[in-house]
């Protein structure tokens, strides 16, 4: 799906429709997104379409929907958010970073809120008390991306064991990330070349100049919709620099990235959906136990190994979910 497409379904709502504090049975439901506009979200949001479909919530039927994107700045995403709730907006659905969650929490008046969690803890971050009693206005999917960082490291030193100058690309969006890659690093005794990517859309030909200027030999990519928008750029200069890298969407891997290790955006975007529908039916954030990913995946791709002169030792493959020959 095309950007212009994305934001068109996004955009989707109705303009006069009577406004309902939860959505009751002959009315237009209402639901707000909050989500950066990446390629993840792009790729798996007709199946969040379709999940509330099956639950019976149909676009131009019983179902309004409307989008402010996250990834133009804090003060866009704070009035998007005050926008989507004089809107009246039954729920909020805040997918991505932090900012979103931010941003849904300091609208007002005050609106339900589901979470898809990406690179942030919402218990530690204080929006919930708990997985099993979340005791406030917040509820939904947590991905776990931080917990991820430490075995996107670790398979990449199993894949390449002599190998110890780490290089990482990181952002604002995935500085809890970058905190974790840092401890992990300096735990396995890695020399970690680290670049912080400022001012979007980012200089990449550059960064890896510099990586390749300072010797390194394996790279980590972060996990951030900013960096994610330029996947395909990201794998060609790994290719062109023959560096091994890790991602952490199958995205990268299919694009031409080497390695990725993560969760599968498609089942937690119909959880989150399945969240949303039954909020608009009148259940309360506050008794919805949030739910963690438990599910990962792990993609390799031998042509981008072949193109860049390195051999994937038989325990990565025999570990991967799917190779791509």
């Amino acid at each position: 799906m095309r950007r212009r497409e994305f934001l068109g379904v996004l955009g989707a709502a109705g303009g006069a429709w009577p406004f309902a504090a939860r959505a009751q049975e002959g009315s237009i439901a209402r639901v707000g997104v909050l989500a950066p506009d990446g390629a993840a979200s792009r790729l798996a949001w007709p199946f969040f379409i379709d999940e509330l479909r099956k639950l019976g919530f149909v676009q131009g039927r019983n179902l309004a929907i409307e989008f402010r994107r996250i990834d133009q700045g804090t003060a866009r995403a704070f009035a998007g958010a005050n926008e989507l709730a004089a809107w009246r907006a039954d729920v909020l659905y805040a997918f991505g970073p932090e900012l979103g969650l931010q941003a849904a929490a300091a609208a007002r008046p005050p609106v339900p809120i589901v979470i898809l969690a990406n690179n942030y803890d919402p218990i530690a971050r204080g929006y919930v008390q708990s997985l099993s009693r979340p005791g406030g206005n917040v509820t939904g999917i947590v991905s776990r991306q931080l917990e991820l960082v430490a075995k996107q490291i670790e398979l990449l030193m199993e894949a390449f064991p002599e190998r110890k100058r780490l290089g990482a690309l990181w952002d604002a969006l995935s500085a809890d990330q970058f905190a974790v890659a840092e401890r992990e690093a300096k735990a396995r005794q890695l020399t970690l070349r680290a670049i912080k990517m400022e001012n979007p859309p980012y200089d990449f030909d550059r960064a890896f100049r510099a990586l390749a200027q300072d010797g390194v030999d394996m790279l980590h990519v972060l996990g951030s919709p900013l960096i994610a928008a330029q996947y395909e750029r990201i794998a060609e200069l790994a290719i062109r620099y023959r560096l091994p890298q890790i991602h952490i969407l199958r995205l990268y891997v299919v694009g031409g990235g080497l390695m990725s290790y993560g969760v599968d955006f498609v089942p937690m975007m119909r959880r989150a959906a399945s969240f949303i529908a039954r909020i608009l039916r009148g259940a309360n954030p506050a008794d919805l136990p949030l739910e963690q990913v438990n599910q990962f995946e792990f993609v390799v791709n031998m042509k981008t190994a072949k193109a860049i002169g390195v051999t994937l030792p038989t325990s990565i493959l025999l570990r991967a979910d799917e190779v791509i020959e």
